[in-house]
């Protein structure tokens, strides 16, 4: 079993350099690393006219409006799934969009290969959250579907009805096609026709571990039932917010902005949903449905920072014009662009607030005294390997930690490439050694889990000791 004597493992810094014979006892020497400028921090949004501004400007009040309307009510995944689907319909407008620019200095081809990579990544995302949807008993069977090849479907020749394929003494399957999406006319477009046959493919094939599919005009050659896509997404609506309360300013990355933004809040609307689920499977005991959903999360941070990236394509000189056009930086202002989000402000800090399920998760209670006892037992777990679905959760808890900051990383690194390095920095306020700027500081910042960290600190250097202990005795007796 592994040495959980942690007082005899701690070594003085100080020690001479000729070691003395190794004991049995495990020893580990941690140096004192200064690094000064970075602490814990809890984010803060922009000031609140910023704020304001910022919802003003992507019209999010309005999308708030719709993503929190309940019209299932027996449908607990509603929340989660239909902003996941508007978002998607977004993209589908962004794809138009970009097709539809008419400047010869445009980088046409590869915002094309993005956007395809982007939507791929949203319906892998779409897919996951209905396979988890799928295996909840209080929430199988409870989306508004409609079965096509049930006895009583009738084939609208007129609607959104196509037939697909009949073998011969069975029944028809037919895949219904949405009246109202945008992807459907984007097959019909010889401009656009590669680009959403390719969605449709990417559709059929995602869906495949699914109980229905999307309804989008896929082949869905399994004959599955369609979700009701018109009801739940309600495209119409979405497209109604497709003009920009600027839309007279003349500069075509205005309409680009406009929509990558309320891509990237929808999603983060997502995540904010499924958060909460987070915690509510933790208190009632769901570690694997909680580690599930954490690994969602991790990707949902993976395509906020995938889609923060289609800024990268756009002009430089276009873009900085649009910049003062729509005065996007205030004078006294020096939050980052970002932090004018509230909701993404606000999963950042459920994100690392998600330390605290730590000891409920290990069934423990934090020492008051400040000892090890959260790290023996996290190491008890690693090494026993009974409960392996805490030891899911916890690895998953982790991979949110990392890609939240690797998310923060490269929305640095956007800033920099976008705007210049001293934008980068807070408006002006430049970087010392003293001190970071708040975005260095949430990817610079000490590990969420110190206890997590310290018991696979200690467990790897046990492996280690054992395996150099073995090497001893074998060498002694060769002797």
């Amino acid at each position: 079993m592994v040495d959980l004597d942690w007082k005899a493992k701690m070594v003085s810094s100080d020690l001479p350099n000729k070691s003395p014979k190794l004991s049995n006892k495990l020893q580990i020497s941690i140096p004192a690393i200064p690094f000064r400028g970075v602490s814990n921090i809890t984010p803060t949004p922009a000031s609140d006219s910023s704020c304001s501004a910022y919802e003003h400007c992507f019209r999010l009040a309005e999308l708030h409006q719709i993503w929190n309307r309940k019209e299932f009510p027996n449908w607990k995944t509603e929340s989660i799934l239909k902003p996941a689907l508007q978002a998607l319909e977004i993209t589908f407008r962004f794809i138009s969009t970009v097709l539809s620019d008419a400047r010869p200095y445009a980088n046409r081809r590869e915002l094309t290969r993005r956007i395809e990579s982007l939507t791929t990544s949203q319906i892998e995302l779409i897919a996951i959250i209905i396979e988890d949807e799928a295996e909840g008993s209080t929430t199988r069977g409870t989306a508004p579907i409609v079965d096509l090849s049930s006895a009583n479907s009738v084939l609208v020749r007129d609607g959104s009805y196509a037939e697909v394929w009949k073998v011969p003494g069975e029944t028809t399957v037919v895949s219904k096609t949405s009246e109202a999406s945008l992807l459907p006319r984007l097959a019909t477009w010889q401009t656009s026709e590669d680009v959403a046959q390719k969605i449709l493919y990417s559709i059929e094939c995602e869906m495949r571990r699914c109980p229905y599919t999307l309804g989008l005009g896929e082949p869905n050659l399994t004959g599955k039932p369609n979700l009701e896509y018109d009801a739940v997404c309600r495209p119409s609506e979405i497209h109604a917010l497709k003009k920009s309360p600027y839309d007279h300013i003349n500069n075509q990355e205005n309409q680009s902005l406009y929509t990558t933004h309320q891509i990237l809040e929808s999603w983060i609307h997502v995540a904010k949903q499924i958060i909460q689920r987070v915690t509510e499977r933790i208190e009632s005991k769901e570690f694997s449905r909680a580690a599930n959903d954490c690994y969602v999360v991790e990707r949902i941070w993976k395509l906020l920072a995938e889609i923060e990236d289609l800024h990268l394509l756009m002009d430089p000189d276009d873009f900085l014009r649009l910049k003062n056009q729509l005065q996007m930086r205030s004078p006294d202002e020096t939050a980052p662009f970002c932090f004018r989000s509230r909701e993404l402000v606000e999963i950042t800090k459920s994100c690392k607030e998600l330390k605290h399920k730590v000891p409920e998760i290990l069934g423990v209670e934090v020492d008051p005294k400040g000892g090890p006892r959260i790290q023996e037992a996290a190491m008890r777990l690693y090494n026993e390997k009974r409960e392996f679905e805490k030891v899911y959760l916890l690895q998953a808890l982790q991979a949110i930690e990392g890609a939240l900051k690797r998310f923060f990383y490269a929305y640095k690194q956007v800033l920099v490439v976008v705007m210049g390095s001293l934008e980068a920095k807070g408006n002006g306020v430049l970087v010392s050694s003293e001190s970071c700027d708040s975005l260095t500081q949430l990817f610079l910042e000490p590990t969420y889990f110190p206890s997590l960290d310290a018991a696979k600190t200690f467990l790897g250097e046990s492996w280690s000791h054992r395996q150099h202990t073995g090497m001893e005795r074998r060498s002694r007796r060769k002797q």
